[in-house]
């Protein structure tokens, strides 16, 4: 049985929740393995809309068991707010797994996120200020709090005194804030842990039993490619691996296991916060594209940038992840267009590239190189397959699936869960 891992292929906010929500009823277990409540999946489901920032998208899929991977850095107090919510519109959270060497979120991570981006000035990253960053630098740093250390308060106690010995020295002495205690951090995050208990294992044991068993498991990514803390735009980017490789390290499941690797790309371009984007609108196709798309952050509310789709970014994508294939989202946000641009290469300083420039000063200066496509006015919220689109959509995704490396396996038409057509099983056989 196929271990399948679905990630963004572009900026993030492609989609990729209603990709696998719509997998998560043909699985067994559904994975987050990387990032935090940085990053949210709008899943609509008949005529409820669910709103997702830390828990995986399967929480949603009866019979699928959701995971919260050791790559994961862990806010509870949102997860216990997101996962109220979700009991009081009657959905059974019982069955979350969260693994015990997952990192938390400290009250001084938050902290840090937010002054030191205020600091940053006109040099800002464009953070979501949830204490991501800090929570991963403790990590790399050696002196994180992971799931398991709230059950031993001495090791607890010991390890929040040795991340406020250097904390509060930059607070007070760099950012005039006041000192942070042990006891407050103490207090607030062994709240949660008798309520966490029973979520509580060793996920990656889990994972690895039941793919031995023949279970289907799927894994779930955050963010995106092109935020990808090693393959994205550094250092606009987040602070974990958001790319196929992430799955490994984060679920602690060896990369032979994995079978299938699915992009998920929008019909268009959006990113979040700070940094280039060369197919960048600011026109009136530009507020088409928000208006139409409803171009809004899941988890920030904060508007998305518009563009082009960027064909350069999509092959880039399907090279660095090994994609087997494509998830092309929100192809009905194009209905009405007459005439449909595609960045199918970059110029910068007078020169072509058909790949990503080597380096972060040819990126900002990228120009796109466009090929128009004919648009359509048709509806198509009703297609059910391919032959159901109008000839100039097919023609459109033909040459997306011909100019980003790699086939476009499903396409959605539409919000709705069922509003989705499949060309290819993502659970069957690569091609």
């Amino acid at each position: 049985m196929p271990a399948v891992v679905l990630i963004g292929a572009q900026w993030g906010d492609e989609g990729k929740g209603k990709a696998t929500d719509v997998l998560g009823s043909r699985v067994d277990y559904v994975v987050k393995f990387n990032g935090g409540n940085n990053a949210g999946h709008t899943v609509v489901v008949g005529d409820e809309t669910y709103a997702l920032h830390l828990l995986p998208s399967g929480i949603l899929s009866p019979g699928c068991i959701p995971v919260i991977g050791n790559g994961v850095v862990v806010d509870l107090r949102v997860l216990f707010e997101e996962i109220d919510g979700l009991e009081s519109r009657g959905v059974d959270t019982s069955s979350l797994l969260v693994s015990s060497a997952a990192h938390v979120i400290a009250p001084y991570a938050r902290t840090l996120d937010n002054v030191t981006e205020r600091f940053l000035g006109s040099r800002k990253i464009g953070t979501t200020g949830r204490g991501i960053g800090p929570a991963y630098a403790d990590k790399i740093n050696r002196i994180g709090i992971r799931v398991g250390d709230l059950y031993d308060d001495q090791l607890l106690q010991d390890k929040i005194e040795g991340a406020l010995e250097q904390k509060n020295h930059l607070l007070v002495k760099v950012y005039n804030r006041r000192a942070i205690s042990v006891d407050e951090v103490a207090e607030e995050l062994t709240s949660y842990r008798d309520r966490l208990a029973p979520h509580v294992t060793d996920t990656a044991l889990v994972l690895n039993q039941a793919l031995d068993a023949g279970k289907t498991v799927l894994f779930e990514g955050g963010q995106a490619t092109m935020l990808d803390v090693d393959h994205g735009t550094y250092p606009f980017v987040t602070s974990s691996n958001a790319t196929a490789g992430g799955a490994c390290t984060g679920a602690g499941v060896g990369p032979t296991r994995i079978s299938r690797v699915v992009g998920i790309v929008k019909a268009y371009t959006t990113r979040v916060g700070e940094g280039p984007m060369p197919t960048e609108l600011f026109d009136a196709s530009g507020e088409h594209l928000a208006t139409v798309g409803h171009e809004f952050g899941t988890t920030t509310g904060r508007p998305r940038r518009c563009g082009w789709y960027d064909a350069v970014i999509a092959r880039y994508s399907a090279r660095v992840n090994g994609l087997t294939d494509f998830v092309l989202t929100k192809l009905d946000v194009l209905t009405g267009l007459e005439k449909i641009p595609v960045c199918v290469a970059y110029e910068v300083n007078g020169v072509r590239h058909e790949d990503l420039p080597l380096d972060q000063a040819a990126f900002a200066a990228a120009t796109p190189v466009y090929q128009e496509f004919p648009g359509w006015s048709e509806d198509i919220s009703g297609a059910r397959s391919f032959e159901d689109l109008p000839e100039a959509a097919q023609n459109y995704v033909r040459a997306l699936e011909e100019i980003s490396g790699c086939r476009m396996s499903a396409i959605g038409v539409g919000p709705g869960r069922e509003e989705i057509i499949v060309r290819h099983d993502l659970l069957g056989e690569p091609a």
